[in-house]
Order: C-alpha cells, then sequence, then structure tokens
C-alpha cells in the first residue's frame, strides 16, 4: 500500500500570495511529503508573468508544460480550459496589482521509491504571488555574469528542454557564479559550447548581427528567446543560431539574457571584464523597447 501522507506535510506560504492545489485555493497550501516531486524532483513547471495583470503567454506556456510532461511520461490531469480558469480565479483571488504565477505538476504520492508506478495522481499547484520586479539599475547599467565551471546537463541526460523541478544543476552554477562576484553564471555544455545562464537565455551581438546558442547545444527553448529573434529579424537585425566557444564572446560589442521575468537584461560585464563600452550597447537597448512596445500591443 502507499505509505499514508499524515504527519508529514511540507508548507507552503508566503505574504500576499494565493496557492490553488487542485482547484482548491487558500493563503498556504500543503503538500505531501511523499510526493516524488519533493523526493525526487519529479514534476514540471512554467513560471508566467502579467502584464496589467493578464497572464503573459499563457497558451504558450501551457504548451511547454505539456511538452516538458511529455518528455517525462507524466500525465498533466488539467485541460486547457481548466488550467486557463484556475489561474484566473487564483490571480483574483491574490488581487495583487501585477502577479507571478508559478505553475507545478509533480507526479504524485508514492512509495519512497525512485519507481514512479507507486503514483496514481499527479498534484497540480498553482502559486500567484506579487509580481517581481528587478532593479532598475540591471537594465540602465546591465549585470555582470560569469562562466562558471559547472557544465549544463547534456541533452542525453536530464535534457535542459525539458522544464523540471529538478534545478540543482542550476543551482550550483549560480552558487559558484554568486562566489565569483557575479550576479550570474553562463554555462558550457559538456563539449564546451555556450549554453544559457541559469534561469534565463544568452545572446551575444558582434558586428551588429545576434548570436544565440542554438537549441541543439542543450538549452531550454525560451519563449521570451523566440520573441526575441522574431522581433529582431522583422526588424531587420540579423540572427544566427549555433555552436559557440568562449573564444567567440572576445569579440562581442554586447550581450544580453532574456526570460519570462527578466525580459531583455543587458550584460555589460564577462568575468569582470567590460562589453564593449560596459554599457548598454544600442542594439540591445533597441530590442528593448521593441519587445516593451510588443508587450504594450498585446495585452
Amino acid at each position: 500500500n502507499s505509505p499514508k501522507p499524515l504527519p508529514m506535510l511540507l508548507p507552503i506560504t508566503s505574504m500576499g500570495t494565493r496557492i490553488n492545489i487542485n482547484g482548491e485555493i487558500n493563503e498556504e497550501g500543503f503538500v505531501s511529503a511523499f510526493d516524488h516531486g519533493f523526493l525526487f524532483g519529479d514534476s514540471v513547471y512554467e513560471v508566467i508573468s502579467t502584464y496589467n495583470n493578464k497572464p503573459c503567454f499563457l497558451d504558450e506556456h501551457l504548451k511547454r508544460l505539456r511538452a516538458s510532461a511529455a518528455g517525462i511520461d507524466l500525465k498533466i490531469p488539467y485541460s486547457q480550459d481548466r488550467f486557463i480558469v484556475e489561474v484566473s480565479k487564483t490571480i483574483l483571488a491574490a488581487g495583487n496589482s501585477e502577479s507571478y504565477i508559478r505553475i507545478v505538476v509533480t507526479r504524485g504520492i508514492g512509495e519512497i521509491d525512485i519507481d514512479p508506478s507507486t503514483c496514481d495522481r499527479p498534484n497540480v499547484v498553482i502559486y500567484v504571488t506579487e509580481g517581481k520586479n528587478y532593479p532598475a539599475e540591471d537594465y540602465s547599467h546591465g549585470i555582470n555574469l560569469a562562466i562558471v565551471t559547472v557544465k549544463r546537463n547534456p541533452r542525453e541526460a536530464l535534457n535542459p528542454g525539458i522544464k523540471t523541478g529538478n534545478y540543482l544543476n542550476n543551482v550550483l552554477a549560480k552558487m559558484e557564479a554568486s562566489k565569483l562576484g557575479a550576479k550570474d553564471a553562463l554555462m558550457l555544455n559538456p563539449f564546451g559550447y555556450l549554453t544559457e545562464s541559469t534561469t534565463s537565455n544568452f545572446f551575444f551581438i558582434r558586428e551588429g548581427r545576434i548570436l544565440t546558442p542554438s537549441l541543439d547545444c542543450g538549452i531550454l527553448a525560451g519563449i521570451t528567446r523566440e520573441l526575441v529573434i522574431q522581433l529582431a529579424r522583422e526588424n531587420g537585425v540579423p540572427v544566427e543560431e549555433g555552436e559557440w566557444s568562449t573564444d567567440d564572446l572576445e569579440m562581442a560589442d554586447e550581450m544580453f539574457i532574456t526570460g519570462t521575468l527578466k525580459k531583455l537584461m543587458p550584460v555589460s560585464h564577462l568575468d569582470g571584464r567590460a562589453i564593449g563600452n560596459g554599457k548598454p550597447g544600442p542594439v540591445t537597448c533597441r530590442l528593448m523597447k521593441l519587445y516593451d512596445s510588443f508587450i504594450e500591443n498585446m495585452v
């Protein structure tokens, strides 16, 4: 028999947060310590931001959530319409002016064993809390990255294209970057090619061309990444996806990273060395404006 989750519950709570667990919304919530999402990181997730408190790219995030779940043979118990209803209900209950949304689907409760066959009911957890903003100076001055020794997982192991709750690889990279005095890490794959930062896709600019690691390098297919590539090409800025080494960064004029929460964030220093003149460059600034304009017109 599956163990009963009676005495061991992990509280999930935060000021100003509403948590929707399998359709029930509360100010705090509990998941069983026997859930394989906790025991083994056996879960998938998506993070969504809002504009005018409406979820941005919700359909795209839910599509990727299902793709991630298929990648680990995890059944999603909600339909598309059910997700939309539950997210909307939770946003309304939270009452924020802008919201941070995190959707997590876990394998569910099972034996304390790596075999998932004892888990017969996935759990769906939707967190909604106040929108998260990065410091304004990160955008006006740029951030610093450090190339770390922690390698991005190869696609043949735990494919980075699958957005799972097993994030220890990225956590270790972030810790190393912090020890080096950097805001975030720039990770390589086992073959020495550039991949991405811990929670962001990476771009660099050389002689007016935007260069970015391809999906074959072992990166997440970022939703913001795809939009930035689209906006660049539509506005006459050439983009090339490929395999790049650290040597290719020596002549970079600009760098930036992209993500759901960061949007498009300039990088002004790498390993303590100034990129270009050490300030956000013209191509980066143009793309930032194009991205903001797109979001304003979309919602």
